[in-house]
């Protein structure tokens, strides 16, 4: 029951930013009013392919990792992106980069989504427990 509540809890998380990915990618601004930022000219290409496949990546990996029991490990694909890109800000924010509640929203967001995939990795990758015959009867 655990699994099934955690391969749903990954697929979920995985289709949320398999959507930010996509938009993203077909429509960069998107991004500008998603995150707060704005850009414009050449970097607009950057920001459509970095974004996106930091999105895309990190979506088909969760997915892959849920569905597929022998790729559980592809789990912490999501993990090491979000891992860094948390890092990334709290280095920044010991740097002095100005914060405001985006930044700390997008640091929570990170952080739950490392627990998140490291936790299913945990979890999906150990050995189902077979119930011991007579533990019903004995009160254990």
């Amino acid at each position: 029951m655990v699994n099934m509540v955690l391969r749903g809890a990954v697929l979920l998380w995985a289709a949320f930013f398999a959507i930010v990915g996509a938009r993203g990618l077909l429509d960069p601004a998107s991004y500008t009013e998603t995150f707060g930022f704005t850009i414009s000219g050449v970097a607009i290409n950057t920001l459509r392919a970095d974004l996106s496949s930091f999105f895309l990546v990190s979506a088909g990996t969760a997915a892959l990792g849920a569905l597929v029991p022998a790729w559980v490990r592809a789990l912490l694909v999501p993990a090491a992106l979000y891992g860094t890109a948390l890092a990334g800000r709290l280095i920044g924010v010991a740097m002095g980069d100005p914060t405001n509640f985006g930044i700390v929203q997008g640091m929570i967001v990170e952080a739950l989504s490392v627990l998140l995939m490291i936790g299913s990795w945990w979890v999906l990758s150990r050995p189902a427990v077979a119930p011991v015959d007579g533990a019903a009867d004995t009160g254990y």
